[in-house]
């Protein structure tokens, strides 16, 4: 097994949902011997989950723990003075059996909409950056980029001017879109990704020698009236887990 397959395996484990339910899980099994240690252990596992799971708290999280992130100016110059539309893969549904193929995931689906309209707005080529990840390692799901590739000739009548679809994270998207794009002179793009992973995307990029403009997209905000804000929902533990990965990621790059 690759080093790198073990990141997916880790990341799960200590995210929400699994992290906050293995601390609930351990405050359980040392009830026997230490009752009220393990029932506390267990309220602090079930209520971390329950607030984590709150969309208010994933929002306040993404402004306190992540870089701020602002949308495109679609009117400024920086879209026009760009060379390319970069958009980075978030995922794929391998066995999609109403569409009898491989379709693009949710995360993947929201970033090629919001390309492809920018692409076409600006009128600039697009790209595509995204391979098979860790988490499918092994597997024999199709490449997000082959994926991207057939659902924008199909639906959005584009085609991609260059793709990579060997890459299995971020800066794997990075090195590898250099290399794609190096012989067309591309170093200022339009990168497109969800706003809490903007911010590391965007280093790997311009750690790779692009001038990169961010065009996020799914910018945390409020989604419901106060009172729903404050309750659990799927939504809320999805931007949570989102932005703590990011945080998570971006400390480890720094040792």
């Amino acid at each position: 097994m690759a080093p790198g397959e073990f990141k997916p395996l880790l990341t799960a484990l200590l995210l929400p949902p699994a992290g906050p339910l293995l601390l609930a899980l351990l405050g359980l099994l040392i009830t026997a011997k230490r009752w009220l240690g393990g029932a506390f252990l267990s309220l602090i596992g079930i209520g971390t989950l329950w607030f984590l799971s709150c969309n208010a708290v994933g929002v306040g999280l993404a402004h306190t723990l992540l870089p701020p992130v602002k949308p495109l100016n679609v009117q400024g110059a920086e879209l026009g003075g760009a060379q390319a539309i970069v958009v980075l893969g978030g995922g794929v549904l391998g066995r999609a059996t109403e569409f009898g193929r491989a379709q693009p995931s949710t995360q993947t689906l929201e970033r090629l909409r919001y390309g492809a309209w920018l692409a076409r707005k600006a009128r600039k080529p697009l790209a595509f950056a995204g391979g098979v990840g860790w988490a499918a390692a092994g597997t024999d799901v199709a490449s997000e980029a082959d994926v991207a590739r057939d659902m924008l000739q199909q639906d959005y009548a584009l085609e991609l001017r260059w793709a990579d679809g060997r890459s299995r994270d971020t800066a794997g998207n990075a090195k590898m879109m250099a290399e794609a794009m190096g012989p067309d002179r591309i170093k200022r793009i339009v990168l497109v990704t969800h706003a809490t992973h903007m911010p590391r995307a965007r280093a790997a990029f311009e750690q790779a020698g692009f001038q990169v403009t961010p065009a996020p997209t799914a910018l945390p905000g409020p989604r419901e009236r106060t009172l729903l804000e404050w309750l659990p929902a799927v939504h809320g533990l999805e931007l949570s887990r989102s932005v703590l990965r990011e945080w998570l990621a971006q400390r480890a790059a720094a040792f």
